[in-house]
């Protein structure tokens, strides 16, 4: 690993890079946090790719991509005079003492629940800080990881089950109601529901310290590799899927699992 002083080298030269960039390509140039933006949320879906996948080359790869977007932003915010680097690092470094009174104060907190527990009001005490507990949520998060997020802002403050399991009893409650408006086929009240018995069941993934995000992504991907493998074998076999049967599809989608388990 390199010496602290050969990080903070590194981080030279990408500043020193971008900086040339900046005047002598034709495309760096005329990049606008607007036009940078697109971009920016593309490279971060691709480091949560690589970090689902545990790929160490891929998770640094794509880390780069995404500070090299920091310190071009950073960079167009000190050509308009409002903030550099520097400031940015700084106004972090600031935020991550004042929320850790537990390490540079004399605060207490000997588990990471209590550190949560502490953090929500911490953010309201803040200058520029949540005026309200679920004010930090960022409106244009993914639906599951924003309803996850909202769950977890208000158990800081203690609105919260008080026994994990009775959220099961929720569960039920909401899937019955979904079914109930399915029967009377009342789509926007099905639509509610569905949007109720989602919110519960991810409520009930926080509670037992599993993440829905990352649980539905490993779905999607098993889902993906089972659906590829009776893809293959039907154009090996000559036989388009359109033109199968959903026996024969099953037949090897079971194949599927089977050589996963063997895995």
């Amino acid at each position: 690993m390199h010496t602290r002083e050969e990080k903070l080298e590194a981080f030279g030269r990408l500043l020193d890079v971008l900086d040339r960039l900046r005047v002598e390509c034709p495309w760096d140039r005329k990049q606008t946090n607007e036009s940078l933006r697109p971009n920016t949320i593309e490279e971060t879906f691709e480091l949560c790719d690589a970090l689902m996948k545990d790929d160490m080359q891929g998770i640094c790869k794509e880390l780069g991509d995404v500070l090299m977007h920091v310190c071009f932003y950073a960079l167009i915010g000190q050509e308009k005079g409002d903030f550099d680097v520097a400031d940015v690092c700084n106004k972090q470094a600031d935020k991550l003492i004042f929320r850790h009174p537990h390490v540079y104060g004399k605060e207490k907190a000997d588990t990471a629940e209590q550190v949560l527990q502490n953090w929500e009001q911490i953010k309201l005490k803040e200058k520029d800080g949540n005026k309200t507990v679920l004010s930090g949520v960022p409106t244009a998060l993914p639906s599951i990881i924003k309803a996850y997020r909202i769950q977890e802002k208000a158990r800081n403050v203690g609105f919260d089950w008080e026994d994990r399991t009775d959220v099961w009893k929720k569960v039920r409650e909401e899937l019955d109601e979904l079914e109930a408006e399915l029967e009377k086929g009342d789509k926007m009240r099905s639509a509610h529901e569905l949007g109720d018995f989602l919110f519960a069941t991810i409520n009930a993934a926080r509670l037992y310290h599993l993440n829905p995000d990352n649980a539905l992504e490993h779905t999607n991907q098993k889902f993906i590799r089972r659906f590829n493998y009776v893809e293959q074998h039907s154009i090996r076999i000559g036989k388009p899927l359109t033109e199968m049967t959903l026996q024969e599809m099953d037949q090897l989608w079971e194949e599927a699992k089977a050589l996963e388990k063997e895995e």
